[in-house]
C-alpha cells in the first residue's frame, strides 16, 4: 500500500507539532548560563510591561518557536516566558537573535 502523497505535508506538520508539545510538557527548556550571560559586564533591563515576541527555544535536541513575552534583556541576550499548551509557564535566557517582536 503506497503513501498519501497529496495530505502528507500536512500530516508531517500536525506529527512534529504533537513532538514539540510533548517534549514543552514533559522538560524544561535549555537556558544561557550565567557565563553566556556575562550580566557583570552588560547591563540588564528589565520591564513590568512585558512584550509580545516570537522565540526560539530548545528542550534538548528539539528546537521550536513559541510566543512569548519579554521580561529582561541584556545587549546580547533576552529572558523570555511563555506558557505551554498544558498551562504551565515556562523561563529562559536566549541570545537576542532567537528573538522576533510579533
Amino acid at each position: 500500500m503506497g503513501t498519501n502523497k497529496r495530505y502528507a505535508d500536512a500530516i508531517d506538520r500536525r506529527r512534529d507539532a504533537q513532538t514539540r508539545d510533548i517534549v514543552a510538557s514533559d522538560g524544561e527548556p535549555d537556558s544561557l548560563t550565567d557565563e553566556e550571560l556575562e550580566l557583570d559586564t552588560h547591563d540588564l533591563t528589565r520591564t513590568r510591561r512585558p512584550q509580545h515576541v516570537m522565540a526560539w527555544v530548545r528542550y534538548g535536541k528539539t528546537g521550536m518557536k513559541v510566543d512569548a513575552r519579554v521580561v529582561a534583556w541584556t545587549t546580547k541576550a533576552v529572558a523570555i516566558e511563555w506558557t505551554t499548551k498544558t498551562g504551565a509557564v515556562h523561563h529562559a535566557w536566549v541570545w537576542a537573535s532567537a528573538v522576533e517582536r510579533s
